[in-house]
């Protein structure tokens, strides 16, 4: 049996990138890889192009000769495209990192870059968004492929979220992570836990990224009652219902009963 879908389609690759030599390079290792591809040069044309040919993910060079590459994100995040985007960047600080998985990013790369490093991390982002795997078919499998806690409901075929009841858009980073989190519901996941399952290899202690989502993910989930993304200091989070001596009281020892309200996730 195969291991990947290109006994169907071919998943479809758009690479953003203004800089020819690179542009070529990324075209042909692609496509060698069994990869459909298409290239832009500009932000601009990105946006048209990916309406024309729906990408399954976008390669995104962050600097760009009109739209930067955190423009075009948001404004597919704002057009309601949830498609995966990997920032291609000669930027190496963290805050530019940051910036761009706060601007609906879903990974990033670094120049000069591993072509065996960017066609692992493609591999890894259309694993955890699904697109890696074709569709196995039965509706029988429904009970394994739908997770429920309280009043949220994850559905892992359809790729839907619902909370009392509610759609609840979510990107795809932010979708692995609450899967992850209703997997292990009534668990306490370290951060290295969550950054090994969801991002697929070791972000060098950059724990701050899993903040950053887990507060993506309360605006979303958390705002109505109760409150079910709960913060272990100094371990992680887990995902359940609150304690009746939570709320607006400070947590005591031991630490797994550490676990905050929402509000002490980003110090």
């Amino acid at each position: 049996m195969a291991e990947h879908t290109e006994p169907h389609t071919p998943h479809r690759l758009l690479v953003v990138e203004d800089e020819p030599s690179i542009r070529a390079l990324l075209e042909s290792t692609l496509r060698l890889s069994g990869y459909e591809v298409s290239s832009v040069m500009s932000g601009g044309a990105a946006l048209l192009e990916i309406e024309r040919f729906g990408p399954d993910l976008v390669l995104l060079d962050v600097m760009l000769p009109d739209l930067d590459g955190f423009e075009v994100t948001r404004a597919m995040r704002a057009g309601g495209k949830n498609t995966p985007v990997l920032f291609l960047t000669a930027r190496t600080d963290l805050s530019d990192r940051i910036d761009g998985l706060r601007a609906g990013g879903d990974d990033y790369v670094t120049k000069p870059f591993s072509l065996d490093e960017v066609l692992l991390r493609i591999q890894a982002i259309l694993r955890r968004t699904g697109a890696e795997e074709p569709p196995s078919g039965e509706a029988d499998e429904d009970d394994e492929s739908i997770l429920l806690f309280a009043d949220l409901r994850l559905d892992e075929r359809a790729y839907e979220v619902h909370r009392a009841e509610r759609y609840v858009p979510l990107s795809p980073t932010e979708f692995h992570l609450l899967a992850y989190l209703m997997a292990n519901a009534n668990r306490v996941l370290t951060r290295a836990q969550i950054v090994q399952h969801v991002w697929g290899y070791d972000f060098a202690g950059d724990v701050r990224i899993v903040e950053t989502y887990v507060k993506y993910l309360r605006k979303k989930i958390d705002c109505v009652e109760p409150p079910l993304i709960h913060t272990v200091r100094g371990i992680g989070y887990s995902l359940r219902l609150p304690r009746e001596h939570e709320r607006d009281q400070a947590p005591q020892a031991p630490v797994a009963d550490a676990a905050n309200a929402t509000e002490a996730a980003e110090r």
